[in-house]
């Protein structure tokens, strides 16, 4: 859950977020977030004032992606802003679906593995049964049928066998192929550290990056 967080604008020192332009304010604006991660812009009857998309505000509600500017012409990058807190929790948030498709995929790429080696490793022992049954059902004795069904009684398992080693031969290929993606794309949003394979439930309790130099806000508190 996230808590209100709220975010001072402007030209002194003792804002949370210091803008250094002639035309902005010394205490300009002020950005908040609400528990529902809403974020609301508002003016501190600044001299040049705040403007969103090219028009003048007082009070606004607002997302990332709308044109903010402060007076006559800086214009203020909310995701920058935001970050002023050290705050990535939005980004963190979005590495579960990364580490819950990781687990999907190599649960499948497992399963599906292991079925194709297990039917190519059994399939080959029935045909020599069926071929069987064929020649016995047709009522024909000769010898061309009994040497097709012994010749395949002897190469069939060992197809099947080749076959199926071929297979299992790529389940490490794809493990490691999935594995090396994952290691690009499960880390921290900040610093870019690899989260190892530990479960996105489990890192969330530690509520921030443990990399020293980085300490970015997993979670909102």
């Amino acid at each position: 859950m996230f808590k209100t967080m709220i975010i001072r604008i402007g030209k002194a020192n003792d804002n949370d977020y210091v803008v250094t332009d002639p035309y902005v304010s010394r205490h300009h604006a002020r950005l908040t977030r609400d528990t529902n991660s809403y974020l609301l812009l508002e003016d501190l009857d600044s001299a040049n004032g705040t403007y969103v998309n090219g028009s003048q505000i007082v009070r606004k509600r607002i997302t990332p992606t709308d044109t903010v500017k402060l007076g006559n012409s800086f214009v203020l990058s909310i995701s920058e802003v935001l970050k002023s807190g050290n705050d990535y929790s939005e980004e963190f948030a979005a590495l579960k679906e990364v580490y819950d498709k990781y687990i999907e995929q190599k649960i499948k790429i497992q399963s599906s593995n292991q079925f194709k080696t297990r039917l190519f490793q059994a399939l080959p022992f029935a045909l020599p049964g069926v071929i069987g049954v064929t020649v016995g059902f047709m009522g024909k004795g000769s010898s061309a049928f009994l040497g097709i069904s012994l010749l395949i009684a002897i190469c069939a398992p060992a197809a099947g066998i080749y076959l199926g080693a071929r297979q299992s031969a790529k389940i490490p290929r794809q493990l490691q192929d999935l594995a090396d993606q994952f290691k690009i794309d499960y880390v921290c949003p900040k610093c870019g550290t690899f989260l190892g394979e530990i479960p996105w439930e489990s890192l969330i309790n530690k509520k921030h990056c443990p990399v020293t130099s980085c300490k970015a806000k997993w979670v909102n508190e």
